[in-house]
This record gives C-alpha cells, structure tokens and sequence, in this order.
C-alpha cells in the first residue's frame, strides 16, 4: 500500500513559496522544512534496503515565540496532507513524576493519520454516500411497507405462507395495483426532489448514536491508554446507544452520509493505512524543547528534566509504540523541535538527544517592515480580518499607508522595550485600537478612515514613557 498517494509532490521552491503567503521573512527556517520533507519523498523513490538506512533530518528551530515557528510546519502539514500533532515537552515527565507519557505523542499522530485517511478515504465514496442517504431519506419521507407488511407484522403468519391470500375481504391484508402505483409515484415524485434538494427545509426524524463521555481528566494525567482501552472494551461489551432527533433534511442528509460513509470504509483497511502513512509522512512538533533542557546541573526539578529528554530520545531515535490501530515505528518519523533558548542552550541537552536534531536553524526577531508586511502582504492578515468583521455591522474600515506604518511601529516598539511577542503583539495593538469601534459597530452604517492621526488617538502611545504593560499576553 502505498503511503505516497496522501502527498502532493510539491518541490521545496513550491513549499517555500506556499509558505511565504502566510509566513513573512524566516526564510532560513522554510527552507531547512521544505528540505526535510522533500527529503522524504525522494526516500521514497529509492530501494527498500536503502529506505532503511536513510533517517529524517530532524530540525530544531530557535527564536523568540509569535515568529513563526509552529506556523511554518502546520501550514507545510496542511498543503500536503500528511498527519501532524505539536506537543509541549513541558507536558511530558519521567516515570514517577505526574505529566503524560511520551509515548502519548506517537499515539496521537496515529489518530492524526487515522483522521487524515478517513477524510481522503470519505471522499472517495462521498458520492455512494449520500445516494444511500438520499435512499435513507426516501424511506422516511415516504415508507416502502406495504399495507399487507404491516398486517403479517400485526400478526397474520398465514400471509407469510400463502401470500396475502388468507382473506381476501380484509382490506388490511392486500394493496390495490393502484395503492402500489400511487406510491411509487410518489416515491418517484420525492425521490427527484431530494436530488434537486428542494425538500432541504422539512424536518424528519433519524435515529443518532450517543457520544460516549469522554474523562479528560484521566487524559490529562498520563493515562489516555488506559481509557482508550476501557473505550474499546465498552464498544465490544454493550452496544452503542441510539436516541431519535428531530432535525431539517439537510441536516439528517450529512448525518445519514457519514454513517453510510463508515458502513463502506473498511476499519481495519484505514488504520493499516494509517500506521503506513505516520510511519513515512508524519510530522511530531515538540515544542518549550528548552524548558527541558538543563542549563545549570543539579538536582530536583533539573533531574525530572533530564529525565524527560532520556524518555523522548528513543521516540525520536527510533522505536515501536504500540497504539490502538497497530504497532507504530518512529525510525522515519520528521521531528522538528522548537524553543526561544533565551536561557538555556541546545547545547545544554543531554548530547544523545541533540544529536538526533542534525539541523538547527533560528528565527530572527520581527523588524518594523516585517510587521508591515504581515499587514499588507498576507493572506488573510489581521487587516482583512477585521474589515470583514467591521463589514459585517455595514461598518467600513480603510486603512491608509501611514496608519498600518504607525501600527507597526508601536508593535514594534513594544516588543524591544517589553516581552518580544512577535506577531501576537499586533492582535493586542488592534484591538486596543478597534475596542470603540467594534463596540458601537452595528447601531448604524459607518465608515472608518484608519490613519496614523487615529492610530495615535486611539493606542495609548507617547514614546518610551509609556506604560506598554497593558499590552503584555
């Protein structure tokens, strides 16, 4: 089976150009991503014996928070398709401390591959899918059982035996050949009008399953294996339960398509698919590496540190976990670790583990221009963003040259003489901003003009003897 199919065979130039999009400036840290997952398709390409000995190019990436770092590798995992899960390292501890399990970030990739297969796998008998909802729907709207059904199941086994010929003066027992045209013609009639959707607003009534509770609790303390198993025993042991809801057509279409869907996706075909597709494809963003990472030496909390890399090393170097959908190995697993390494080093990791990280790039800290750019230049940047939140009240907001320029500047100022934010300093600047705006928008049509003098009037901004502290996350 090939895992190959998921991914869009996409060149670094591409990848770092789909990025750049999103994502201003960092170009050091696209490419090394671009590279790295380039690198695996092409693993792909060679012999089986040389796939083996070929290992990812694990990335660690270095920079101040709000530059990028995480976005560069969800956006990349989006365009291709491939199953991708970011943990915190803080999250995880040694045995005997509380916190997850690091195998936990394994398992989580694999229900990440299961999603990914299942989606592309829906697709693929979307169509099948709603024919048989349609037919579902049908069946409601106008029911099949005849007259005579009804009878043998209201207790007539004699009509079971000698056709509906047991007596021929109960009108209960036979369907006139006019009854039996009437109603496939109208099954007809309902049968086009669910085609062309025009019943979409009627309502009907469908049999649901529960969602089974969930104890996040358990999750939390390291223990999500343990309740996955509990599940899967639960599902085996009693039934899943069943409740009828009242909703529109349209609404029990999708619901009835998903469950025709999985009655035609084979279970045990995805998840074969899946583990494949992790194993070659998936990507584990470990993030806060340098919060584990031991810059001193000592004891206590600095040995639950180490603690924590030495229970990652052999995820990362390679070895099998055990998920609910089989055994996956992480030997061709891409990990890419992050951290702002203002304190402690990448050198200050246990040298096992930072030699599995064979490449390291680091982000650079956002200028003025940048911020500009992220503005103007990207899609979906906060500037569309919130005229079309203003819009949607019949409020316009235009923002001039020197406005966004003023804009940047004081998210620029912020973060030199505060707490570098990057980016997610401008979503504070903006909404200080906007906060009167926002709040009188929708009792009548207006029309802003976002210059620099409204920037200045309404961002608390007099140079350093300001107090930014209001602007702190």
């Amino acid at each position: 089976m090939n895992s190959d199919r998921h991914v869009p065979n996409l060149l670094p130039k591409e990848m770092v150009a789909y990025l750049d999009r999103y994502i201003i400036g960092q170009t050091e840290a696209k490419k090394s991503v671009a590279i790295a997952i380039r690198n695996r398709y092409r693993r792909s390409r060679l012999p089986e014996d040389w796939q083996e000995e070929v290992a990812p190019s694990n990335i660690i990436m270095m920079g101040p928070t709000g530059v990028g770092k995480t976005e560069i590798v969800r956006r990349i995992s989006k365009i291709l398709g491939t199953p991708f899960v970011k943990v915190e390292a803080t999250k995880f501890t040694e045995v005997g401390y509380v916190g997850r399990d690091v195998e936990s970030m394994i398992r989580d990739l694999a229900e990440a591959a299961v999603r990914t297969v299942r989606e592309q796998r829906f697709e693929e008998v979307k169509d099948q899918a709603q024919r048989l909802a349609n037919d579902r729907l049908l069946d409601i709207l106008v029911p099949k059982k005849t007259l005579r059904q009804r009878a043998s199941d209201a207790g007539n086994p004699l009509e079971l035996i000698f056709g509906g010929t047991a007596d021929k003066d109960n009108p209960l027992l036979t369907d006139s050949v006019d009854e039996v045209n009437e109603r496939n013609d109208k099954r007809t009639i309902f049968r086009e009008k669910l085609k062309r959707m025009e019943l979409e607003d009627e309502v009907v009534e469908i049999e649901v399953e529960e969602k089974p509770m969930t104890n996040d609790l358990m999750a939390q303390s390291g223990m999500d294996q343990v309740m996955d198993n509990m599940n899967d025993l639960m599902k085996k042991v009693m039934p899943d339960k069943k409740k009828k809801r009242r909703m529109t057509i349209a609404e029990a279409r999708k619901i009835l398509t998903e469950q025709e869907a999985d009655k035609l996706l084979d279970d045990d075909a995805v998840a074969e698919e899946a583990i494949k597709l992790a194993e070659n494809h998936g990507i584990v963003f470990i993030d806060e590496l340098d919060k584990i990472a031991n810059a001193q030496g000592g004891s206590g909390p600095d040995v639950s540190r180490e603690g924590v890399q030495r229970d990652i090393l052999p995820i990362v170097e390679g070895s099998v976990v055990k998920t609910k959908y089989g055994n996956l190995r992480t030997d061709h697993v891409l990990f890419i670790a992050a951290g702002a390494f203002h304190v402690a080093k990448p050198d200050d990791l246990i040298p096992e583990l930072l030699g599995r990280f064979p490449v390291k790039v680091r982000l650079s800290s956002l200028s003025e221009e940048d911020f500009v750019q992220i503005l103007t230049n990207t899609d979906y940047s906060l500037i569309d963003q919130y005229r079309k939140i203003l819009a949607t009240e019949d409020c316009e907001a235009e923002f001039t040259e020197d406005g966004i320029a003023e804009l940047a500047h004081i998210a620029y100022l912020m973060n030199a003489s505060e707490q570098d934010l990057g980016a997610r300093r401008l979503v504070t600047v903006m909404e200080d901003m906007l906060t009167e705006a926002l709040y009188q928008a929708g009792e009548e049509a207006c029309t802003l003009q976002i210059n620099q003098a409204y920037v200045r009037a309404h961002v608390a901004y007099a140079g350093e003897e300001n107090d930014y502290s209001k602007y702190l996350i």
